[in-house]
């Protein structure tokens, strides 16, 4: 008996139905992007370990997909390593390639490699799958997809703004309610500096990040685990429990980073962002978070996370502004600033609150029924013309019943169908019905397309 088949935890099929959704994500930020003067590259799915290794943190490390090299991956191994049975210091040893784990870090690398070929600014944006090796759950996967932009080589903050406003459109497109977050690395640089721990602000950063999922008193606790005393984080409460309009936020952290020059220049930064867009005008609310923190490390300035207001799901898209990333490279001072969307997440909020427009669930819009032969042949060279008029149509490729051929129309959502027996073959027309009202007329082929345009 054969073997049923499966696929690895964490990755999924998607269905016609589901790709063409997916597909109206992609587009429309494709089309968002293309909008605000983006390019798309794309770069290989696999990248050397030594690129992706050391760039997200221990954690991360742990977390890379490593990809075995092919031929005698053995020789070269004593047997003493070999017996030693230690799966990092073996990998080392027969792995030299990994699945990317994101798209910050091969653009990262891109752009040290093609630099000459680069006009910075450079604007860019990539829409690809990424890998990591968690532990699969609702809503996280092992295969994903992000929807990366970025600005490279330009410390402007009206790259901050664009993509703030890259995020209202998109959503606004969407039909989805969010709340666009925003901090500042530098502000809680500043809040570290002034509670006296100031060596300790990924710790401070990693444990407040978590404020919405594991409540104050347990993200207290963490902070107390991690070393920092009771008087820090004392002081630390009314600052990550700041309330009150964006304006008032940011008068109370002037005065309260009055002597950290690093926290004013964050504030500074905030309040051109917040102001700029005040005028400019979104439709969507855009608020300053202190305890949004991002948690990884290499953000250095604005942060941004972006909170669905219908539907209860981790943040569905993020990103930030970074000083060095490529000095890693040995490209340094080249600033960055990106955002994310997080396809997967938007796909599960579209699927939750139905907004997906009828048309894209369906890429066939008319179905020409087959009678036969000589009702096909008449239909077909209709069908050209309709073709031609970009009208997506096709015909059902068998005579069969015509019950058999309905129910294959109403499976596909196809709203249309056209009917060409000997009557409208005689009159050169076709009788077209509506399958969502069940109204037939008869139609030219002229008119066929224009009801149908």
């Amino acid at each position: 008996m054969a073997t049923k088949p499966s696929i690895p935890k964490g990755t999924r099929d998607f269905s016609p139905v589901e790709t063409a959704k997916r597909n109206y994500i992609f587009n429309t930020i494709r089309d968002v992007y293309h909008l605000y003067g983006f390019q798309q590259i794309e770069t290989p799915s696999m990248e050397m370990l030594s690129t992706l290794m050391g760039k997200y943190g221990e954690e991360g490390d742990k977390l890379l997909f490593k990809i075995q090299n092919s031929g005698d991956y053995f020789s070269g191994l004593t047997d003493e390593e070999l017996l030693s049975r230690n799966a990092a210091k073996l990998a080392a040893k027969f792995c030299e390639k990994g699945l990317r784990y994101d798209l910050t870090v091969p653009f990262a690398r891109y752009v040290v490699m093609h630099r000459d070929e680069i006009t910075f600014p450079f604007k860019r944006y990539q829409i690809q799958p990424v890998w990591r090796a968690d532990r699969p759950q609702k809503g996280r996967y092992r295969e994903f997809y992000q929807c990366d932009a970025d600005v490279v080589g330009s410390n402007s903050l009206l790259n901050e703004v664009e993509l703030m406003q890259i995020i209202d459109t998109v959503f606004s497109r969407f039909g989805i309610r969010v709340c666009i977050k925003i901090n500042n690395r530098k502000i809680l640089s500043g809040i570290a500096e002034i509670i006296g721990e100031a060596d300790k602000i990924v710790d401070i950063t990693v444990a407040i990040d978590k404020l919405d999922k594991i409540g104050l008193e347990n993200v207290n606790a963490e902070l107390k685990e991690k070393g920092i005393s009771d008087k820090a984080i004392d002081k630390l409460q009314p600052i990550i429990l700041l309330n009150g309009t964006n304006e008032e936020k940011l008068a109370v952290l002037k005065k309260v980073l009055d002597d950290s020059e690093t926290g004013l220049k964050g504030v500074e930064e905030s309040e051109f962002i917040l102001s700029t867009l005040k005028a400019l005008g979104l439709n969507n609310e855009i608020e300053l978070d202190l305890t949004l923190a991002r948690g990884l490390n290499y953000y250095t300035g604005a942060i941004f996370e972006v909170k669905a207001l219908d539907v209860q799901i981790g943040s569905i898209t993020g990103g930030g502004r970074y000083d060095n990333l490529t000095g890693v490279f040995g490209m340094p001072d080249v600033s960055g600033v990106g955002i994310s969307f997080g396809a997967d997440r938007i796909f599960d909020v579209l699927n939750q609150l139905d907004l997906y427009p009828k048309e894209t669930v369906s890429s066939t819009r008319l179905l020409f029924i087959n009678f036969g032969d000589k009702e096909a042949a008449f239909a077909l060279e209709i069908l050209s013309q309709v073709r031609a008029a970009g009208i997506h149509a096709e015909i059902f490729p068998d005579a069969g019943k015509m019950k058999k051929q309905m129910s294959y129309a109403n499976s596909k959502a196809i709203p249309f169908v056209a009917l060409a027996g000997e009557n409208e073959m005689n009159a050169g027309k076709v009788t077209l019905k509506n399958m969502e009202t069940g109204e037939q007329k008869l139609v030219s082929p002229e008119n066929l397309i224009s009801e149908l345009s």
